[in-house]
């Protein structure tokens, strides 16, 4: 994907949370805050992007969203259970109104047949909402190909839950 889809999409994030009135938070592991920063790269998007949580590590995970350590030992770091928690996690530790989470594989290495390089989990939480979480393998075309996909699927789910939630 091209950095102007990224950008593009990134402002299409900002207006819809403005329409909204509401601040959005990150909690990111294989994207490692770049979520945040397709965001911030934009110039005024400090009145809706309240926080970005990097938590790469799985102590990260529980120190800084409260995942549960048992939740990551009994499902693995990357899986929907922890991508719902992160996502979930990011929104009772900040004053955001809508949090999305991306943990993933992005390779080179890392990768097993249940759970390749490529594969990365997203979760979506709306306050007020339960989480949902999806998933998406992505071609493997590298480290990079993988993370800036994951940058544009995020930011897509974003644009739809906020689309969404406006039609109820």
């Amino acid at each position: 994907m091209s950095g102007l889809i990224a950008e593009t999409k990134a402002i299409a994030v900002l207006e819809a949370c403005r329409h909204k009135g509401i601040l959005l938070a990150t909690a990111e592991s294989c994207t490692g805050g770049l979520i945040a920063a397709s965001l911030t790269d934009i110039g005024g998007s400090s009145d809706v992007v309240d926080r970005g949580f990097v938590t790469y590590s799985n102590d990260a995970k529980h120190e800084m969203l409260g995942v549960p350590p048992e939740l990551i030992a009994a499902h693995g770091a990357v899986s929907q259970e922890v991508a719902l928690a992160m996502a979930a996690g990011a929104l009772t530790h900040s004053r955001a109104s809508v949090a999305v989470s991306a943990t993933g594989i992005a390779g080179p290495g890392g990768g097993t047949e249940t759970k390749p390089v490529g594969l990365v989990w997203f979760g979506l939480a709306l306050k007020g909402k339960p989480p949902v979480a999806i998933c998406h393998i992505f071609d493997d075309h590298g480290r990079a190909s993988i993370r800036n996909a994951a940058v544009n699927a995020a930011l897509d789910m974003i644009l739809k839950a906020l689309s969404d939630d406006q039609e109820r």
